[in-house]
């Protein structure tokens, strides 16, 4: 029961804080490319099927927010219990995964 009452202590990670500032970065910008893809290229554009399915109930400003909000909540909850190396992990693999490509697709083109 301890562990559910656990008190925060107020030491600062810096780590932590360089990690959540750069995963929220990549949040914001992968949702920038997202739109703007989207926008340009239409919703084929778009591999993540999450992304897809929330953008064609929702529309393309309503779904993309949700799902960027939810991930944005997500990585918070990681960073408020100090789990920096996971979102760390995480922050590598939306740039490699997310923001790189739309980089790509955006020089391309």
């Amino acid at each position: 029961m301890a562990r559910l009452a656990k008190c925060w202590d107020d030491q600062r990670d810096r780590f932590g804080d360089l990690v959540v500032i750069g995963f929220l970065f990549t949040q914001v910008l992968d949702g920038l490319f997202t739109y703007l893809g989207v926008s340009v290229w239409g919703p084929s554009i778009e591999a993540n099927p999450i992304v897809s399915s929330a953008v064609a109930v929702a529309g393309l400003g309503v779904g993309l927010s949700v799902v960027k909000i939810t991930a944005i909540a997500f990585g918070m909850m990681l960073h408020l219990r100090r789990v920096h190396v996971l979102l760390a992990v995480l922050t590598a693999i939306y740039l490699a995964g997310a923001i790189l490509p739309w980089a790509a697709i955006f020089l391309a083109r």
